[in-house]
């Protein structure tokens, strides 16, 4: 009887240990093949948009004018490219504030646009499908973009396909943090976290 107790204890611990030795999964959607990049960045503060670290933040409700806080990413050509990204709206007091955008630098300027109504509805700008409704005061979600140049852009919700789109070639450029779309306005501030990208 001690014996076999003995067995089966040390067979737990083995089974235990086997269990942590596993690797985390990647984040990345559509697994398989992707390396890791760092692209460099510019800064961009326009009109009452200010950035602080990975806070973005848009300090007036003016609805026109170029109101913005971002991060601009280094263009890209062909290929898959990868972002994701985790983004809290600590506060709202206006409407329609863009969060994400993959800009088409070759063609006629922001291509996707990912935005936010007071509220929690996420939805396309261009189109305007809702994508989700889960970016409401103080929810923490994730996004992952997924470009294959000159055939696709698939955008993923909480690791959940949203939003499929066709896609022209040329060059492009990730961009996130508050935006004022052309119907908005602030005040809004947005937390973004976890930033990562990945190509193939």
């Amino acid at each position: 009887m001690f014996s076999r107790l003995r067995t089966f204890t040390v067979l737990a611990a083995v089974g235990a240990s086997s269990i942590l030795a596993v690797p985390e999964a990647s984040a990345e959607v559509e697994p398989g093949g992707w390396t890791s990049v760092s692209p460099t960045f510019t800064v961009q503060e326009r009109g009452c948009g200010q950035v602080d670290g990975l806070t973005f933040t848009l300090t007036c409700s003016t609805a026109s004018g170029d109101q913005r806080a971002e991060r601009r990413y280094a263009t890209y050509t062909g290929g898959t490219r990868q972002f994701e990204g985790y983004f809290r709206i600590s506060s709202l007091s206006g409407t329609r504030i863009s969060l994400k955008q993959t800009f088409n630098e070759s063609g006629s300027g922001p291509y996707f646009m990912l935005a936010a109504e007071r509220g929690g509805r996420l939805y396309a700008v261009h189109g305007g499908d809702t994508l989700s409704n889960a970016g409401t005061v103080g929810a923490t979600v994730r996004v992952n973009t997924v470009h294959q140049v000159g055939t696709s852009h698939r955008t993923y919700i909480n690791g959940s396909l949203k939003h499929t789109y066709d896609s022209p070639g040329g060059s492009f450029y990730d961009k996130f943090g508050a935006y004022r779309t052309n119907s908005g306005n602030g005040p809004a501030t947005v937390v973004w976290s976890d930033i990562r990208f990945w190509r193939k």
